[in-house]
């Protein structure tokens, strides 16, 4: 491991996570909430993951895209969360040159992945409600393939330079990261070259992403809510509606717990430093806890999927006791 001296020009091998440098007691407590929003991320999205899988009634490109949406989230939890809880746990701050770079590239990539996600799910609403009669014919399988495709390979593409300017960087200042998580900002500084580029392009690139995407949406709901105002029979609007409201909560969600952290990064002289490093966790874990439940709760038809699903394990269940006490008769 390189010395964390200020003149070391070592080659780094490996950095030590120190979250929240100023509140370092608060670890343990805030490992318990942490660990609870944790599991019932993974249990909700696998659950969704499972009922879209085994109920043929939702083997439709909305639910497709869900699926999507529910595997992003997984992988980015998985690529935190974990990490994270390590630390808080068993005081487990080293992590590999490499490992840390990879966990750089999934949170900026998969970010802007599900960014692009719900552009295409908002495409798919603008479809369905402004050009019902051709939403089979436009919003097909197919679709959905070439959408996955597209939202993989443009993020992963743009996102692939900002860790590789990072590792190509000289760390002469240390190798201890005041953060929980390998972010971009965090492990730069920690270098003796000169980073302007690096940063210029993670803020352009990124930018550019979720600005693309989220004035796509914007456009949109703005043709939604045209068409859905000139509809005048009874309980139409409210119908039409509904079919956006779930969507529109996640987008609202993932936006404001996103400008809420990129405020207090630019903030960051006004506020203490350990408040930008839990919005950033909060950040990988709160989206991805509600989404499912949010869709859960507001579609009948992924209601009645899990009550099905549900109604399947309880049979299976009862079956294997009676014939378990017919085995020992």
């Amino acid at each position: 491991m390189a010395s964390p001296s200020n003149d070391s020009t070592a080659p780094v091998s490996e950095f030590l996570l120190i979250c929240f440098p100023n509140f370092q007691n608060w670890q343990h407590w805030l490992s318990l909430p942490l660990s609870l929003l944790f599991l019932l991320a993974m249990g909700a999205n696998a659950t969704l993951l499972i009922t879209i899988r085994l109920e043929a009634s939702l083997h439709q490109p909305l639910y497709y895209l869900l699926s999507l949406l529910s595997l992003l989230d997984i992988v980015l939890c998985l690529t935190v969360i974990p990490k994270v809880l390590a630390i808080f746990w068993f005081d487990l701050r080293s992590i590999s040159f490499p490992a840390c770079f990879l966990q750089m590239f999934i949170m900026n990539s998969f970010l802007t992945m599900e960014s692009c996600t719900f552009m295409v799910m908002a495409y798919d609403r603008y479809v369905a409600i402004c050009h019902p009669l051709r939403y089979p014919s436009i919003i097909t399988d197919k679709f959905v393939a070439r959408a996955v495709v597209f939202v993989i390979a443009r993020n992963a593409f743009v996102s692939l330079p900002v860790p590789m300017l990072s590792a190509r960087l000289r760390y002469c200042a240390g190798n201890t990261i005041k953060n929980c998580i390998c972010t971009n900002l965090s492990v730069s500084k920690l270098s003796c070259d000169d980073i302007t580029f690096n940063q210029l392009y993670q803020f352009v690139a990124g930018w550019t992403l979720l600005g693309s995407d989220l004035i796509l949406i914007f456009i949109s709901y703005s043709f939604i809510l045209k068409v859905v105002l000139r509809i005048k029979a009874e309980g139409a609007v409210a119908k039409a509606l509904s079919t956006c409201g779930s969507h529109f909560i996640l987008i609202l969600f993932f936006s404001t717990v996103l400008l809420v952290l990129v405020i207090t990064n630019l903030a960051r002289k006004r506020i203490p430093p350990d408040v930008p490093i839990l919005l950033n966790i909060l950040h990988h874990l709160i989206p991805p806890a509600l989404n499912p439940i949010v869709y859960g709760v507001r579609t009948k038809e992924i209601k009645q999927g899990i009550q099905n699903l549900l109604r399947r394990f309880v049979g299976v269940g009862r079956m294997r006791s009676t014939f378990g006490v017919v085995n020992e008769k």
